[in-house]
């Protein structure tokens, strides 16, 4: 049985041999995926992945409306609808 922090979905197991020729369990870190954008699913730029706790709150996603969450192309146009559509 591994040791309770082990047991937490957020590693992984690594199957590795040894040299002995024993096969044992490694346990990693889950690496975090790329931030994606909400409307067109594409990797946001300037938002950080792994090792968040590491950096302020500034250097985690940028400091505009929707910074994070939507790409600058789709909030771009998400603007224009708006300011179009109460005109």
């Amino acid at each position: 049985m591994p040791n309770p922090h082990y047991r937490s979905t957020s590693y992984r197991k690594i199957h590795t041999k040894l040299p002995s020729g024993e096969s044992t369990v490694h346990y990693e870190r889950r690496k975090n995926n790329r931030a994606v954008c909400a409307i067109c699913k594409k990797p946001l730029q300037g938002v950080k992945t792994n090792s968040l706790y590491k950096y302020s709150k500034t250097e985690k996603r940028p400091e505009r409306i929707y910074g994070g969450h939507i790409c600058h192309k789709c909030l771009e146009t998400l603007i224009k609808q708006t300011l179009r559509g109460s005109s």
